[in-house]
């Protein structure tokens, strides 16, 4: 745990260093984090494929744990997730077909693909 009594305090440490990140509120509920995800080679994703590589995740999560927001790095690309009560949207720029995808929580949903 750390302690911080002053904005203003001259022995600030320059550098944080670990495996993950948590931010919690003072109901303990985790509302960040970031965190270094492995691979995994054998999921099957939404298009189709299988696998996905290691990546570094970012979450930003609503007071009731939904993760509104996602950003992720990965060897072959990035994404970002932006959600909230209506639906989200997902902008992917992973291998070699950028996709955005707009979604809304009456299954409607557009995406698109640039050709």
């Amino acid at each position: 745990m750390f302690l911080f009594t002053s904005a203003f305090k001259s022995d600030v440490a320059p550098i944080l260093r670990g495996h993950a990140f948590e931010l919690v509120d003072e109901n303990g509920k985790v509302r960040a984090e970031i965190k270094i995800m492995p691979a995994e080679p054998s999921t099957k994703m939404p298009d189709g494929s299988v696998g996905h590589p290691e990546s570094v995740l970012f979450r930003l999560f609503d007071s009731e744990g939904g993760p509104n927001v996602k950003i992720s790095a990965t060897e072959d690309g990035s994404g970002i997730v932006l959600g909230g009560e209506s639906g989200y949207v997902q902008i992917l720029s992973r291998t070699t077909n950028p996709t955005i995808k707009l979604a809304n929580n009456n299954g409607d949903v557009q995406v698109i693909n640039i050709k």
